[in-house]
């Protein structure tokens, strides 16, 4: 996968795929450690112990379709690639969490894609999870829910599709406050 957003949204669908109800996800620039950090939580169902030790192995996969299951493993070795790394804890019946981080300095790290896209796209087809989004910096931080998106489009359904192209530029606009140019002032060692 040749960027961030693409990433997130395999990660976001195995949510989806594992009966989740809710789904929160982090994208943060750390200033202090350098690092561009997306974590997505959700309460699906979780993994076993030994199911969680493989999943970063590209021939693990709960799919039945096929024998490989690449996103995670792409997105550990992109991580790695970049100075970063990639870590998953996960608990049957619980859900499980996703953390991984990228030097932002770093000339392997991928680019960060289209979140705001991606993030309308989740948001608008699986309306009945509910969605959070943070994104932080030291400059700002910004959070969204699909709860507040219903209540402020006051009965007009989250899944109309003009609504995913107003909350892909709402969310555009807030990285922009967010990040501005601190994503590049980062990695060039401002």
């Amino acid at each position: 996968m040749k960027d961030l957003s693409l990433h997130l949204m395999d990660i976001a669908q195995n949510s989806t795929h594992a009966g989740a109800h809710r789904v929160d996800i982090v994208l943060a620039a750390e200033s202090e450690t350098r690092m561009l950090v997306l974590t997505v939580k959700d309460d699906g169902k979780g993994m076993d112990a030994e199911f969680l030790a493989r999943v970063t192995d590209p021939f693990t996969t709960t799919r039945t379709t096929r024998k490989v299951g690449l996103g995670i493993p792409l997105l550990k070795l992109a991580a790695e690639l970049s100075g970063g790394s990639l870590e998953i804890d996960s608990e049957p019946g619980k859900g499980t969490f996703l953390r991984t981080g990228f030097r932002l300095d770093s000339i392997d790290r991928i680019p960060v894609g289209d979140i705001p896209g991606t993030i309308a796209a989740l948001m608008t087809a699986w309306t009945d999870i509910e969605w959070t989004l943070c994104l932080q910096s030291a400059k700002d931080r910004y959070e969204i829910t699909t709860a507040e998106i219903k209540e402020v489009l006051d009965g007009v359904s989250i899944g109309n599709p003009a609504i995913a192209g107003w909350l892909a530029e709402s969310i555009e606009e807030a990285m922009t406050n967010v990040f501005g140019g601190i994503l590049d002032e980062i990695a060039e060692g401002s």
